[in-house]
């Protein structure tokens, strides 16, 4: 490994970890694993009311889904409100799911969307992927972060060896309000933070040519992720919104460089859901919908090189 693949603290540098991994599986994609307790399969049904087995439950889950989809995927994206809402089980559960994602040799996301700025910024990033020994064994390699804070909401979450995902244009239908927006020079809201994104993530670009500093673009919006690429050239996208919520193959295109690099897409309730209730061999099923994703995918990162 070059001198450049590794940041200032010596580890090695994210972006690269990130694409090393995506080019191992042969697939630009992450599966989102968003654990809710109503829809697991019956045979991990928690009892209700109950937060210890609501959160044994959903860790069950997650570990058998993880199995399931990792010689497909390169990296899941673990949705923290879900485990959250169970408190110290359901982050306790957090933790061995990203730890068991880890050893599987998944990279991982954590989807938190922390935003802040000075101290409480510091804070958050260290939860997300640890600062001090003995207490976090298993960090996140990525989190994704809310950009609207500005420049200085961005900077505390550039730790040595770890990534962050800045959102920029995300897939709500609310979202269009305030990131359609036109400025008075024509841009829109999203452009400018993409700009802001691409300045602020300069300082961070490992030796594969893409910064540590990434960004959340969604699949529905293919009418505008050109600009964005055109705005953000050394930013991974994450790509939220492909599936359930509406994207597809032809709407994450324009997230690709020409060279097929430079996007995740992510996938969850499509892929973790693929099967039904009493259904005995679920986890064939998340399979299957993994490789079929996987494929997929692929297809269209191979076909953006033409």
């Amino acid at each position: 490994m070059t001198q450049a693949s590794r940041d200032n603290a010596g580890r090695e540098h994210a972006a690269d970890r990130l694409l090393a991994a995506i080019q191992r599986v042969g697939a630009p994609v992450c599966v989102g694993i968003d654990p809710v307790v109503q829809r697991l399969p019956a045979a991990l049904s928690p009892a209700a009311g109950d937060a210890d087995a609501c959160a044994a439950a959903i860790r069950s889950f997650s570990i058998e889904v993880l199995d399931a989809v990792a010689p497909h995927v390169a990296c899941v994206k673990l949705q923290s409100a879900c485990f959250e809402r169970y408190g110290v089980p359901g982050l306790e559960a957090l933790q061995a799911v990203t730890g068991a994602a880890r050893d599987r040799g998944l990279q991982v996301v954590l989807d938190a969307k922390r935003g802040d700025i000075g101290v409480s910024a510091e804070h958050y990033a260290h939860a997300a992927f640890g600062g001090e020994a003995g207490m976090q064994p298993a960090p996140a390699d990525w989190l994704t972060i809310n950009s609207y804070f500005g420049d200085d909401g961005i900077r505390p979450f550039l730790h040595a060896g770890r990534g962050a995902f800045a959102l920029v244009r995300t897939s709500n239908p609310g979202g269009d309000r305030v990131q359609a927006a036109r400025l008075e020079d024509g841009r829109t809201v999203a452009q400018l933070v993409a700009t802001m994104v691409a300045e602020v993530g300069a300082g961070s670009v490992g030796a594969a040519g893409y910064s540590a500093l990434g960004a959340v673009v969604a699949a529905t919006r293919p009418d505008e992720t050109a600009a964005l690429r055109a705005l953000m050239p050394q930013q991974i996208f994450l790509v939220p919104g492909f599936g359930a919520q509406g994207g597809d193959a032809e709407s994450v295109r324009p997230c690709f460089a020409r060279d097929g690099r430079g996007a995740i897409v992510t996938a969850s309730r499509s892929v973790i859901y693929a099967f039904s209730p009493d259904q005995s061999d679920w986890t064939r099923a998340v399979g299957d919908a993994a490789a079929a994703f996987a494929e997929q995918i692929a297809k269209v990162a191979s076909g953006s090189q033409n």
